[in-house]
């Protein structure tokens, strides 16, 4: 059978994400990169996209959702409106003032386009990319964290990227219901377990993970779902693969960052580009 998947540059993020997964994505994407065995490729809890925009391979169909009305607002408005969305960002300053402005703002009072420049706003100027409880991010040794002449370039290529590609705003059980079928890859990264409020209140709950297990024991597809590695995590997934990964987190660190462990947890053996099943 022919490749199904095919090249595609990878795609920076266009802001910092709390629990991104830049520290592990070159590890996830390789091995999601080297499964020919799926023509569609979908993400339930797809954020910032930093595994979906890091891949080397492009799948037949793509499907990423978030259940946060604003990722999704956001990415709708980068694939319809680009350039009328480019000139509302125009002479934006990266300003302490404004940003606790922005904080306030009521984003059900805006526009679609001024809630999608809102949120960016606010994601790039965050310390730590955080979602819940923004604070103003400072750093001496880095320029202003939103300038449009920078950031240009990265917006434009994702709105190449997601030329293709459906983006949705549903409950994560939905959209693996309405997209699993036996040739469809899912990649999971919901919130870490303890941390489920970080993206905002009534998104997910703890009680959450047996449904999210049940939902995978009957998958017709595939899937990889990252996680910390706590007893609750090893407990709930308990029927599936587990492989270990060591990476460092960064939010809160002070001088030497610690070496945490993480779980990938899979239907199925993971193979590296290397042929190295894991």
């Amino acid at each position: 059978m022919n490749n199904p998947l095919k090249p595609v540059a990878p795609t920076r993020p266009i802001a910092p994400w709390l629990g991104g997964k830049r520290n592990l994505a070159k590890r996830i994407c390789a091995l999601i990169d080297a499964d020919t065995g799926h023509r569609t490729y979908a993400e339930p809890f797809v954020g910032m996209g930093g595994i979906f925009l890091r891949r080397t391979r492009r799948a037949h169909a793509e499907f990423i959702n978030d259940r946060g009305r604003e990722v999704y607002n956001l990415f709708r408005v980068l694939q319809e409106h680009y350039v009328a969305f480019l000139d509302l960002l125009r002479f934006q300053l990266t300003t302490q003032a404004n940003f606790y402005r922005l904080v306030e703002v009521d984003p059900e009072t805006l526009t679609d386009m001024q809630r999608a420049a809102r949120f960016l706003y606010l994601q790039r100027c965050a310390f730590g990319g955080k979602v819940s409880g923004r604070n103003f991010g400072l750093s001496v040794d880095r320029p202003g964290r939103f300038n449009l002449t920078t950031l240009e370039p990265d917006l434009e290529a994702l709105h190449a990227r997601l030329s293709a590609v459906t983006v949705t705003c549903l409950d994560f059980a939905d959209f693996i219901r309405r997209i699993d079928r036996p040739e469809v890859l899912f990649y999971l990264d919901p919130p870490y377990w303890g941390c489920e409020n970080d993206y905002g209140q009534e998104l997910f709950s703890r009680a959450r993970f047996v449904e999210m297990a049940e939902s995978l024991a009957a998958l017709k597809g595939r899937f990889i779902l990252s996680l910390n590695d706590v007893e609750g995590v090893r407990e709930t997934f308990a029927g599936f693969r587990f492989q270990e990964v060591r990476t460092t987190y960064t939010i809160g660190a002070k001088g030497a960052q610690p070496d945490r462990a993480e779980v990938l947890i899979s239907n199925y053996p993971l193979v590296t580009c290397l042929g190295t099943v894991v």
